[in-house]
């Protein structure tokens, strides 16, 4: 394996020049090491030793002259956590409230043992989570034979039953794929054979004539097409919040704003967690924490691979500008990155078009930042599927991090060397689609442990996989919502005239087991502040009514994380809210 990376590396006329070293364990981990110029080629010297079959998995140390990557240090807040002391106990804990998380906090609480999530966030879905497209991929462009490929097909179609438990909005519309020239071609026929391959159902070519008369919208004359039946879409926040809602009515404890600093391990199946609200015990840890799922791994000394950032920008457009098709259209990216699916242009179960997103290897795992760069990349996409679209159509852009490792595949499983941590890392594009299949995997990794160390394990008896509706006032009709004002009038006080999101709407997320306690959160869950204006009108209401509901002061609420408080201080002691008025 060695010899064999040494021979790829130096036939890369642009990587041969630098002094690689490379060690490989008796567990077929490699270690990279050595200096180079750019952090792009960091990331591909990664790839080509995570690109040879017989090595398990990169840990990649390799560094970037002149580049300085903070190295955080929390000795202070890890002796204050500890004066705190012990603030929980419990089972299960999972470290991070992402999709992936707070799909595995949901499928444990079916059972009888406790199940705890801590987040460093003061809300769940605050990573990459909310920040994609919110593709339900069908698992055509996963490479066959991976694990990512396995779950993206199987999570695909447990998607019907969990849209029908939890209710959150989702859109089966299909899509199809189209090229234009014999290279487009090729790529469509490899998409097809590789769908084929991974058992993806309702995969194949389309005639073109066909999809001419369904869709006479489409640019030119392609001269192929396919067709994907099981192609859906979903506001990805929406289900994150669903899935933590139900998670906490079946039981699951859910600790917001608690950073992990470190892990102890006192035995097998037995941690301290050591977090910026206190001390959590437990008996299993569950690494579901994105882009720092290889810090975790680090603090029980177990960082067997290396985790790298890859940013991805997406702008929103305007809900006025009208998708061109009854289902997605897709053209082949000329410009993807070879990692990367390429990205797309479509339509949100809400109706607005998003494109993107991006694929850029940052450094930074944190940099959820709008580069110029990678917002003209969407912005490309866009107009090679909608051509009438205008930046001046934009009502706002976001960007997330996918935790990508170098073998570009999902990483699950309990640790070799530390009983009861179980990895669920490396989990990118198409990570939100497999999430129902991941938690089901990791839910027998952990079954399968308990059975095997005679901890007693049993049904919940109370467990209840169904969410009660909520209401969508600006669905209803003229009728429903006369109904609706007259038995709680503030649903007859439009909040956010944009998305036209009432009062009542607002409240009942408040009190919701997954409390919002920012304005982000309450945008979330409500899409006020989600129309043109973007908040310019009702983010003054959204924070008095946090402000009332919660007993605090308008100063303290905040935007989102704690310390983006939206107001600074008081300046004018005199004035007065409605209700003093």
């Amino acid at each position: 394996m060695i010899e064999t990376f040494k021979q790829l590396l130096a036939k890369n006329e642009q990587l041969n020049k630098y002094d690689i070293g490379i060690t490989i364990d008796e567990d077929r981990v490699a270690t990279l090491t050595g200096e180079v110029d750019t952090w792009q080629q960091v990331v591909d010297i990664g790839h080509i030793a995570g690109g040879i079959k017989e090595i398990y998995s990169v840990v990649n140390n390799i560094t970037v002259k002149g580049l300085e990557i903070p190295v955080p240090d929390y000795t202070k807040e890890i002796e204050t956590a500890r004066k705190i002391g012990v603030i929980h106990e419990t089972d299960v804990l999972v470290i991070g409230a992402g999709v992936s998380g707070c799909s595995v906090a949901r499928t444990m609480s079916k059972h009888s043992l406790r199940v705890a999530v801590v987040d460093m966030h003061d809300d769940v879905s605050m990573g990459a989570s909310k920040a994609n497209s919110g593709a339900i991929h069908p698992g055509h462009m996963a490479k066959a034979g991976t694990l990512k490929a396995k779950l993206n097909v199987k999570g695909n179609a447990m998607f019907t039953q969990l849209h029908e438990e939890l209710g959150f909005d989702m859109k089966r519309r299909g899509g199809y794929g189209i090229g234009y020239d014999e290279e487009d071609k090729k790529v469509l026929e490899y998409i097809v054979k590789t769908a084929k391959l991974n058992g993806v159902p309702g995969c194949d070519f389309f005639p073109v004539d066909e999809l001419l008369k369904l869709e006479p919208n489409i640019k030119g004359r392609p001269i192929i097409a396919t067709h994907n039946t099981t192609m859906g879409t979903v506001e990805p926040y929406e289900v994150v919040i669903a899935l933590a809602n139900s998670a906490a009515l079946n039981g699951v404890k859910f600790i917001l704003g608690a950073q992990v600093y470190g892990i102890e391990i006192l035995g097998d199946r037995d941690f301290t967690v050591i977090t910026r609200k206190g001390l959590i015990r437990t008996k299993y840890i569950v690494n579901a924490a994105g882009v720092h799922a290889d810090d975790v791994a680090e603090m029980v000394d177990d960082k067997f691979f290396t985790i790298h950032a890859r940013r991805g920008t997406i702008p929103i457009f305007d809900k006025r500008i009208p998708y061109p098709y009854s289902t997605g259209i897709g053209t082949v990216s000329k410009t993807r990155n070879v990692e990367s699916k390429g990205g797309g242009c479509g339509m949100t179960p809400e109706g607005n078009i998003n494109s993107g997103p991006s694929a850029t290897e940052t450094p930074y795992k944190d940099d959820t930042a709008t580069y110029k760069s990678d917002l003209d990349y969407a912005m490309r996409i866009a107009y090679s599927v909608v051509d009438y679209l205008k930046p001046s159509d934009v009502i706002t852009y976001f960007t997330g991090v996918r935790a990508a490792d170098y073998k570009e595949d999902f990483i699950i499983g309990m640790s070799k060397k530390v009983c009861g941590f179980v990895n669920v890392a490396a989990i990118q594009s198409p990570g939100f689609a497999s999430s129902p299949a991941v938690a089901e995997m990791v839910e027998g990794i952990i079954l399968d442990d308990c059975k095997a160390a005679d901890i007693p394990v049993e049904d919940n008896p109370n467990y209840d996989p169904f969410l009660k509706p909520k209401a969508n006032f600006r669905r209803l009709s003229h009728e429903e919502q006369d109904r609706l004002i007259q038995e709680n009038p503030k649903y007859g006080h439009v909040i956010c005239r944009c998305e036209t999101i009432t009062e009542g709407e607002i409240l009942d997320v408040i009190h919701s087991p997954i409390v919002p306690t920012s304005v982000d959160a309450i945008k979330r869950r409500t899409r006020a502040g989600m129309g043109r204006c973007q908040g310019g009108f009702c983010q003054q209401k959204v924070v008095e009514i946090l402000a009332r509901e919660l007993g605090k002061d308008w100063v303290e609420i905040n935007l989102k994380d704690e310390g983006s408080n939206v107001l600074a201080a008081h300046n004018r002691e005199e004035a007065t809210t409605d209700e003093d008025a």
